[in-house]
């Protein structure tokens, strides 16, 4: 039996296609299926969120860019609770912020926003415990949230993101108790690098260079070492690609101001030079696509609204993006099209 292929379907004089109505999807072997449901919630559009932070004056604010664009970040709506080092992670079509300050005072609460839209957060459900200060990674179905301080702790809890709900222990745990450490995501696999460990807001060694890495859909298994940061390092800003993983900054006075690291997630080994952020800082947020990495906020330890990018695949200096609606520090970012949704 010969091949049968359509390859075009016109009406009789060929000037236009043919109307289908009342149909939703097509089968055969190579069916296809036509997207349903409101356009909010078909995802992938490349949108970037950046949560909260402080000014120093704790805030709500939420803000958004169009990574694949330069340009000041807009005004996206607010959180539902005032928040300061919550984490941010997301699937293709919501944002989730988990925990958060003001400090001394922490909160369980877990908000999510529908990215490609604008609009205030609404209640997902809560962390097991209160903390902040902690990293979060992804895949398109599952979120982690990775260390924190409640005291420091090594503990890893998950979410689904297609559903409400409190948040579930994941089982493993991170080789080392510790917050404030960055994360980077592929589809399948969450990476946390550097932190804060058991002694507080003291020198190195008590930061550390270690990376660790999770399996993100296997439940039971504690972190395993994947290699280290180029130098000791907390309070910083990552995000990836699907294949490559970015740290940049973390507190002024422990990391060589504005550098930037980089591993390749499906591999191991320690982290290599990246190149310089525009401005060096940590406690920031950053929203990154499959080719573009951003960095939002931070502290210098002046508070700032720098925003700058990177162009994952390559290394060099970052370049000026634009500027938050607010200059804060202390504020999570997520996207609609990072590295954990392949």
């Amino acid at each position: 039996m010969s091949e049968f292929r359509v390859d075009k379907i016109t009406n009789r004089d060929g000037s236009a296609g043919i109307q289908i109505a009342g149909i939703t999807t097509f089968s055969g072997t190579s069916g296809m299926q036509l997207p349903v449901g409101p356009t909010e919630y078909r995802g992938g559009r490349g949108r970037g969120v950046f949560m909260g932070g402080v000014t120093p004056s704790v805030v709500n604010t939420m803000d958004y860019i169009e990574i694949a664009t330069t340009g000041n970040a807009v005004d996206f709506g607010d959180l539902g609770a005032l928040k300061r080092q919550s984490g941010g992670m997301a699937s293709s079509t919501r944002g989730l912020s988990t925990g958060g300050g003001p400090s001394p005072a922490l909160t369980n609460r877990i908000d999510y926003v529908t990215i490609s839209s604008q609009g205030g957060a609404s209640d997902f459900g809560d962390l097991t415990v209160a903390k902040a200060y902690m990293a979060n990674a992804n895949s398109s179905t599952r979120g982690l949230i990775m260390g924190a301080w409640s005291p420091k702790t090594a503990a890893i809890e998950y979410v689904t993101f297609a559903t409400t709900g409190n948040a579930s222990d994941f089982g493993g745990i991170l080789t080392q108790a510790r917050q404030v450490e960055g994360t980077v995501s592929s589809p399948t696999r969450g990476l946390a690098g550097g932190g804060e460990t058991m002694v507080a807001f003291m020198p190195s060694p008590y930061s550390t260079r270690v990376i660790d890495y999770v399996t993100i859909a296997s439940r039971g298994v504690n972190a395993q070492d994947f290699g280290e940061l180029t130098e000791p390092s907390w309070a910083i800003q990552a995000g990836s690609n699907s294949t490559r993983g970015i740290w940049a900054g973390g507190n002024p006075t422990r990391r060589s101001g504005a550098v930037m690291d980089y591993v390749t997630i499906a591999t191991l080994g320690n982290a290599i030079d990246f190149g310089d952020q525009s401005v060096g800082r940590g406690y920031g947020g950053s929203a990154f696509s499959q080719t573009r990495g951003t960095f939002g906020g931070g502290t210098t330890p002046t508070v700032q609204d720098v925003i700058d990018y990177v162009t994952v695949a390559t290394t060099g200096n970052a370049l000026d993006f634009g500027n938050l609606t607010v200059a804060r520090s202390g504020n999570a970012g997520c996207s609609d099209s990072n590295g954990g949704l392949g």
